[in-house]
């Protein structure tokens, strides 16, 4: 059955109640509302699999929504040897680039190159070119000393032989959850959040049920399923265990520090090594800000709780963004917000992680059918899509059903270039329809006057939280203000100053009265301030950079 545009008032609840009473078997349920688990329901909705995705939290709750939003290639995995990655990463980036203008941007990098320093011209320009033929075209290009620091405005110019253009492209990670789940909407997929798969049913030693659980009234219920589906990445080795396997994950902890574009102004991306460990850090533009990121460690604490930058990751992370513009003074004082994710990486049999530096470790996905529960884990935000027909190919032996990777069926439905009657900046109908799809002529349409503008200081309009609010499935105000927009992380103290509209916003579309505004700010302000700030002094700093 096709759905409408965007999730309905209620629909939470009614899906829950339709699959109380719904003692069919799914061919599908997918545990995990991350970008894997997005798209793997994509996929399968497209082909007419009746298919059920969960998850614990909110969408994009984990790794999805902290991620470095880049839709990227990755060049180093050139430097491992990793072509045939490479070469896939590369391909999903066009592909995207393509089918989500406006989500999935280009976006410029330099690398400066400096004199004694590795990866050099020449080495860098090789791995360029293989990245360029990749693609199709030629995209890199070399910049004289006397350009980069007009390019770079007061970059170190100590050795400064130049630097390095190529492109890459941006994109918000949570947004693009969001806008896979509703492409499998309208293709008759079900998503549900704040459901948790307590426990998997099996017949004998073969997975055919969930047993669920609502994370907000505490309902629980069975379901049967043809195949059940692991996409939850970190927490992957969870279920998996509930079967006999053997753990395999490696958990990595990345953060990142946001800080106003005026006091560090980069207006094309910055790739540059580490001056303690040789590491690749970037620094670059997105939603009007400046981004520092990211850090590369093991990652030991509680998966259930959200991670947050230590004082030795944010020391970490200055120490870059002044070894490149030491002229700038940028401090703890400057930072806007933080962000750290956890990713999933699949160790190797018989790899000792100890020898194997965080960095160094594949990003490359894996697929295991074990008993019947088809997990995957691993993997980058670029090739979601390939993922997903890895998963779906595994998932159809299980069916007993054949299947055919599809390559060039669009993953997403073309959005509308023109929204007409309305004024705006260009970029903006551009950035709407990437975000919003076909529902965003809907969106302004719903919208008064004076929720087309802009919430200061952002290009976000009150339009999108309203809409949020009433169609995307929101429960609580950080999955408003942290995952549906970005403003937690774009605003000082993470949007306090516009609590007041934001609070009739959400009294008039979520329902909420003054009691449970209060609540929910609470619970935000201790989210925010816990993991999405300055790291805290009691936050332990044992993992080193």
């Amino acid at each position: 059955m096709k759905h409408p545009d965007g999730w309905q008032p209620g629909s939470r609840s009614a899906l829950f109640d339709r699959l109380a009473d719904d003692d069919k078997p799914w061919d599908l349920i997918i545990v995990g509302g991350g970008i894997t688990g997005a798209g793997v329901l994509r996929e399968a909705a497209r082909r007419g699999w009746r298919a059920l995705l969960v998850e614990q939290r909110d969408f994009a709750w984990g790794t999805s929504s902290r991620s470095a939003r880049m839709i990227h290639g990755g060049l180093r995995y050139l430097t491992q040897g990793d072509f045939r990655l490479t070469r896939e990463a590369v391909a999903e980036r066009e592909r995207l680039l393509r089918e989500a203008p406006g989500l999935v941007e280009e976006l410029p990098f330099l690398y400066p190159v400096r004199k004694g320093q590795f990866p050099g011209r020449r080495v860098f320009g090789s791995l360029l070119w293989f990245y360029d033929r990749f693609a199709g075209r030629s995209r890199h290009r070399f910049h004289s000393p006397e350009e980069t620091p007009w390019l770079l405005p007061g970059i170190d110019e100590t050795g400064l032989q130049g630097a390095v253009g190529y492109v890459d492209a941006v994109t918000d990670d949570a947004r693009l959850v969001m806008r896979l789940l509703d492409e499998a909407r309208r293709d008759g997929g079900n998503a549900v959040n704040y459901l948790r798969a307590e426990a998997l049913q099996q017949t004998g030693n073969t997975v055919d049920g969930i047993e669920l659980s609502d994370e907000i009234d505490s309902r629980r219920l069975s379901v049967k399923a043809r195949c059940v589906v692991n996409a939850t990445g970190a927490w992957a080795d969870r279920l998996r265990q509930s079967v006999g396997a053997a753990p395999r994950l490696r958990p990595l902890k990345g953060s990142h520090l946001v800080v106003p574009a005026w006091r560090l102004p980069v207006y094309q991306a910055l790739a540059c090594p580490h001056p303690r460990d040789g590491r690749f850090v970037y620094l670059y533009p997105w939603a009007g800000r400046t981004v520092v990121g990211t850090t590369d460690l093991d990652y030991d604490g509680d998966l259930d709780e959200e991670a947050g930058i230590s004082h030795d990751e944010m020391v970490y992370l200055l120490e870059a963004v002044d070894a490149q513009f030491p002229g700038v003074g940028i401090d703890e004082h400057d930072i806007v917000s933080t962000w750290s994710g956890i990713r999933p990486i699949v160790a190797k049999a018989g790899d000792d992680p100890a020898r194997i530096a965080p960095s160094k470790a594949s990003r490359d996905h894996v697929v295991f059918e074990e008993n019947g529960l088809v997990t995957v884990t691993g993997g980058k935000l670029t090739t979601f899509r390939l993922m997903a027909n890895d998963v779906l190919r595994r998932a159809a032996r299980v069916l007993g059903t054949d299947y055919s990777a599809d390559s060039d069926a669009p993953v997403f439905a073309p959005a509308p270039s023109h929204l007409p009657g309305l004024r705006f900046d260009h970029d903006l109908p551009r950035r709407l329809g990437g975000y919003f799809g076909s529902a965003a002529p809907r969106l302004l349409a719903e919208a008064e006057p004076d929720e087309r503008k802009p919430v200061p200081g952002t290009d976000t309009l009150w339009a999108e939280l309203g809409w949020s609010a009433r169609r995307e499935a929101v429960v609580h105000l950080d999955d408003l203000l942290l995952r549906r927009s970005r403003l937690g992380l774009l605003l000082a103290d993470g949007g306090a100053d516009f609590a007041d509209r934001i609070e009739a916003l959400c009294r008039r579309d979520l329902g909420w009265d003054a009691l449970r505004w209060r609540e929910e700010w609470q619970r935000y302000s201790a989210i925010h301030s816990s993991h999405y700030s300055l790291p805290k002094p009691d936050r332990p700093d044992g993992e080193t950079s």
